[in-house]
């Protein structure tokens, strides 16, 4: 039996292989949304992504594992998804946060974004390793984008120049994170618009009237 494809050439290893991984992936956000993170197992993962479960151990070795890569790429997705691959610098601070923090809000009340992202943050929050990796890997990243954004604007003295930068991003992100986490109330445009400007209303530069 000839091992070519339909075209006359060999098959590319790498795409295969590449093809086999982003099935792991997607399998691993389904399964994740469906059973949650307890009951999530390597075995389901394979069975769902047409694999034997040893091509998952030859890449990833645990579940958790799987599901920070599967998470990675599904955020990158989500970015691509809303038309920017970095934080916005229009000039206008108040403008570039309320339109990622409205994509943030999009990407918590969509399902295919949520589930796994709080059975994440769920078995971070109980396994230190896991948390430490998710922390460096996911957030870390996201929250330098913010820093970096904030840094531009104190630069072009739209901030108190002693303004903390890191706090500010808390400041930001903590009430939305929390209403997100414990679903005290609905997340809206609105809400993320008015955070947005309750922060810099307290961060912004002061000037002589």
């Amino acid at each position: 039996m000839s091992s070519r494809t339909s075209d006359g050439k060999a098959p590319d290893p790498a795409r295969r292989s590449d093809r086999s991984r982003r099935a792991i992936l997607d399998a691993a956000l389904a399964l994740v949304g469906e059973v949650g993170y307890n009951r999530l197992t390597i075995e389901a993962i394979a069975a769902r992504a047409g694999v034997g479960k040893q091509t998952i151990y030859r890449w990833w070795p645990s579940k958790a594992a799987v599901l920070l890569d599967a998470s990675l790429a599904l955020a990158g997705d989500a970015q691509t998804e809303g038309g920017w691959t970095g934080f916005p610098d229009t000039g206008d601070l108040a403008a570039d946060l309320k339109l990622v923090l409205r994509a943030t809000v999009d990407e918590f009340n969509d399902e295919k974004y949520e589930a796994p992202a709080r059975a994440l943050t769920a078995a971070g929050a109980t396994d230190p390793e896991l948390g430490a990796r998710f922390t460096e890997r996911l957030l870390e990243p996201q929250l330098a984008l913010y820093e970096a954004r904030l840094r531009a604007a104190r630069k072009a003295g739209q901030l108190a120049a002693d303004v903390d930068l890191r706090l500010t991003v808390e400041m930001l992100l903590g009430p939305l994170t929390y209403r997100w986490l414990l679903r005290t109330a609905p997340l809206t445009h609105a809400y993320t618009d008015a955070l947005v400007d309750r922060v810099l209303g307290g961060v912004a530069k002061v000037t002589a009237g």
